[in-house]
């Protein structure tokens, strides 16, 4: 259906030649948030209802909110699951993974994660939309230039979840990796001493604190799943999954085969913790080895330019002399 001659004159001359591509992409956006609140005004259940006012039996007092368990679940969130949680399970396990790796253990992780990524897609869209209109709507703008001041601060704002969960995964897994031959020598020690495995692991826990906090997390949450009364090696395995670091995953492995062979974990603890401290020192020595490499670029870009400007520019001062005196 085209649009009237009043309309479209008007439009053409309130934002400039490519005014009805604009005014039909922001009432597609309008339409599609209608319609997206409407989808999203589900009904209660009853059965909620019914849950909130039985009584919580077998316990005494108010939980206290520990800075490791999960917590509990936003149940305002329930509504929009549907549209905050990828619904094939693999998806949604990848990415509950992913959070749980980069320090965030909340039960609703995923779905702010996901709301983080649509606020911020649709209010820097607007912010878009707007700087066009007051700034470059007026101009001579081609179809290109003005789908990347609409659509590229949306598409800024929908990466940047993503790329501070995969900084903080990163950050993270280093934290574990560098402060984990410390803990192994630390766990031997208190081996070797008389305590337990899981003794160890609280004393470990409670030393490294200040220095890893993230491993040291770990450590704590092992221990306390350990008090529970899970199995150990379930336990571990679990552990080695939420970190993600290689050689956590080894050490698992390390301490599922004594304990199922019945060998002696001062022992196994003693080799590993050997091989973990060298296996440091080889990281710090590639690290040292790529350091020339790496400056090389930076050395030539600071000393080449003032070289040649040193060398070659008195003989270009020359020539330029001899040209003028030529042309005299």
């Amino acid at each position: 259906m085209p649009l009237p001659p009043a309309v479209l004159s008007l439009l053409l001359d309130s934002l400039g030649p490519f005014g009805p591509v604009i005014a039909m992409g922001g009432l597609g956006v309008l339409l599609m948030l209608v319609t997206l609140g409407f989808m999203l005004q589900q009904k209660p259940d009853p059965l909620d209802k019914l849950k909130l006012y039985q009584p919580a039996q077998g316990v005494t007092g108010t939980p206290r909110k520990d800075r490791l368990r999960a917590g509990a679940k936003n149940k305002k969130l329930d509504r929009y699951a549907s549209f905050l949680e990828p619904q094939n399970k693999k998806e949604l396990t990848e990415i509950r993974l992913k959070l749980m790796q980069a320090g965030y253990r909340h039960r609703d992780a995923v779905r702010y994660y996901h709301a983080a990524q649509l606020g911020l897609a649709l209010g820097l869209l607007a912010v878009g939309i707007v700087y066009f209109l007051l700034f470059k709507a007026g101009g001579e703008t081609d179809l290109k230039t003005s789908l990347a001041y609409i659509l590229g601060p949306g598409l800024v704002g929908y990466m940047l979840p993503k790329y501070w969960i995969t900084k903080r995964q990163q950050q993270r897994q280093e934290e574990i990796q560098d402060g984990f031959p410390d803990s192994l020598d630390m766990m031997l020690v208190c081996v070797e001493a008389g305590q337990s495995m899981d003794q160890a692991i609280i004393r470990v826990a409670k030393e490294i604190r200040a220095s890893y906090p993230a491993l040291s997390e770990e450590y704590e949450i092992v221990a306390l799943q350990i008090k529970a009364g899970r199995d150990k090696p379930s336990v571990l395995a679990e552990m080695s999954e939420r970190c993600g670091v290689q050689d956590i995953s080894s050490f698992v492995t390390v301490l599922i085969q004594s304990q199922t062979f019945g060998t002696p974990v001062g022992d196994a603890l003693r080799v590993y913790a050997s091989e973990m401290r060298d296996k440091r020192v080889m990281r710090a020595e590639e690290k040292a080895n790529k350091l020339p490499t790496q400056m090389t670029l930076v050395t030539m870009t600071l000393t080449v330019p003032p070289l040649l400007i040193i060398l070659v520019g008195p003989s270009v001062l020359g020539i330029m002399k001899l040209f003028e005196m030529s042309a005299n």
